[in-house]
């Protein structure tokens, strides 16, 4: 299967939602998210107590040289103190929304509130101890109490995220869903939500004013227009409204606020009017009391820019210094092949439009525009696609070394430069931006990638438009487990050298 598919589920929207109906009937939408909250909050309360036992033992009985025993630990104190700390936390959850359904199941949002609960949590009971001398609390276990509070509340929710993922395929926490509009922001929007395992939604159908021949260029179909909307959501059982602002006009999109905004049972959500083409996220902010929407201009903020620089920087550096030998060998090998640098400059763009110098192990001859000359059909299609099958200006040793995509290992430095990341979308050089059109905006709010999807779905034998599809659902749909899950499928990829020439 590749990657770049990501099918819901061979489960077909009608099966999904008779599994719903039946569900709904014998607990009610209601009441499943009651019983997924109820068991977040035990699974919390679990992980906190595991969290501060396990930081006991490592500060005071497993012997660390690290920690000093200048103080007779006392269980009963530390236990007395668990006591109010456990409640203490998962009411501080409760403050930062960890039980609101508004933020679950929603990537590393999720993951960004644990970390801030518990940063608040430790802050409070340093400032407890400063106020309170009788209040003496072991430094060494404070700070590793932090880490494994973190670790193990993260760990739950994420097992817990799949177990949900597995009760949605017998229709528990899905909600039926309607898309207002049938244009191409509508289109993308029902691509996007149709993975309902993640969306939670079983995207019905469209609803648009003027169904016509439209209806023929979308998978789902258009149910109906705006006056059979109360009939839809009564037959559907309609729990979710998605607006495609850039699909109906300002006095219709009025009239469905003032009917559906503040309606009971069904929620109304806007799109931005510009899915198809801003990738980076948005945000409503005020000034002199008028809300404005903001772009941000790049793809990654807050945690979520932490964790790929952890990422990057984690992989980059281990990966740097365990090839140093194979950088030695390779660098002997490709001088006395050939003569020239043993480094490759290329040109490329990266985040905002800033350019630089990608590294490249030197895989092709150093008159290859002179080579290239003898071959007009080759330089055709090199204009078209980007790339030649049978390059006649690769040498011996390049040849080799992009079997097995060993000529990107300089791409490290990069890495280490911040100027690329372990994984993201192809670099580019300026010229070839034209290719990417409207979405070129999107491909420069990320940084690009050692490896990415185009790497572990056939790499060079991917048509250009296909890899641009491929760096658009990257980007749109970034988060460090699928950083994660490319970085395992890439080796195998590269062992297996297909599309690598």
């Amino acid at each position: 299967m590749r990657l770049s598919k990501v099918p819901a589920s061979p489960m077909n929207r009608e099966t999904l939602q008779s599994n719903v109906n039946r569900v709904t009937s014998l607990f009610g939408h209601s009441f499943q998210w009651v019983v997924f909250v109820v068991s977040l909050v035990v699974l919390d309360f679990l992980a906190v107590g595991l969290a501060f036992r396990l930081a006991y033992f490592i500060r005071f009985e497993a012997g660390i040289g690290i920690f000093k025993l200048d103080v007779v630990p006392s269980m009963e104190y530390y236990t007395n103190i668990v006591y109010i700390l456990i409640p203490g936390w998962l009411v501080l959850h409760a403050f930062m929304g960890l039980y609101n359904p508004q933020n679950l199941l929603g990537g590393t949002k999720e993951y960004s509130k644990i970390f801030s609960a518990a940063s608040i949590g430790m802050l409070l009971v340093i400032i407890a101890g400063f106020f309170g001398p009788e209040f003496v609390i072991a430094r060494g276990w404070l700070v590793v109490s932090w880490l494994l509070v973190i670790f193990l509340t993260c760990l739950g929710r994420f097992f817990l995220r799949r177990v949900v993922y597995a009760a949605r395929r017998r229709g528990f926490f899905i909600s039926p869903a309607l898309i207002i509009g049938a244009n191409e922001e509508a289109r993308l929007l029902s691509e996007q939500l149709s993975k309902w395992q993640y969306s939670g939604l079983n995207v019905m159908g469209f609803v648009d004013q003027q169904p016509g021949e439209r209806a023929a260029r979308h998978d789902l179909p258009i149910l109906g227009n705006l006056s059979a909307l109360d009939r839809l959501i009564e037959e559907y059982g309609i729990k979710e409204l998605i607006v495609a602002s850039s699909a109906v006009t300002r006095d219709d999109l009025l009239k469905l606020f003032d009917k559906y905004g503040v309606a009971r049972g069904v929620n109304l959500r806007l799109s931005s009017g510009l899915y198809e083409i801003i990738t980076t996220g948005l945000e409503v902010r005020e000034i002199n009391s008028v809300p404005l929407v903001n772009v941000n201009k790049v793809r990654l903020t807050g945690y979520d820019q932490v964790f790929k620089f952890l990422l990057d920087y984690g992989i980059g550096i281990v990966a740097s210094l365990l090839s140093v030998p194979l950088f030695l060998i390779l660098s002997l090998a490709i001088k006395l092949d050939s003569p020239g640098p043993v480094f490759h400059r290329r040109r490329v763009m990266g985040v905002n439009g800033r350019t630089f110098d990608a590294f490249k192990f030197r895989t092709m001859y150093v008159n290859g525009d002179e080579i290239l000359e003898r071959y007009p059909e080759l330089k055709e299609e090199l204009a078209r696609n980007h790339k030649l099958k049978d390059d006649p200006r690769i040498t011996r040793v390049g040849r080799f070394i992009r079997k097995f995509s060993l000529d990107e290992l300089p791409q490290l430095i990069n890495v280490l430069r911040n100027e690329m990341s372990i994984v993201g979308p192809r670099m580019i050089s300026p010229p070839e931006l034209k290719e990417y059109s409207k979405w070129g905006m999107n491909l420069l709010t990320i940084r690009p990638g050692i490896t990415g999807l185009w790497q572990v779905s056939g790499r060079s034998d991917v048509s250009y438009q296909e890899r641009v599809r491929l760096d658009m659902y990257y980007i749109r749909n970034w988060t460090v487990w699928l950083d994660i899950q490319i970085i395992f499928r890439t080796i195998p990829a590269v062992l297996s050298r297909r599309g690598a020439y």
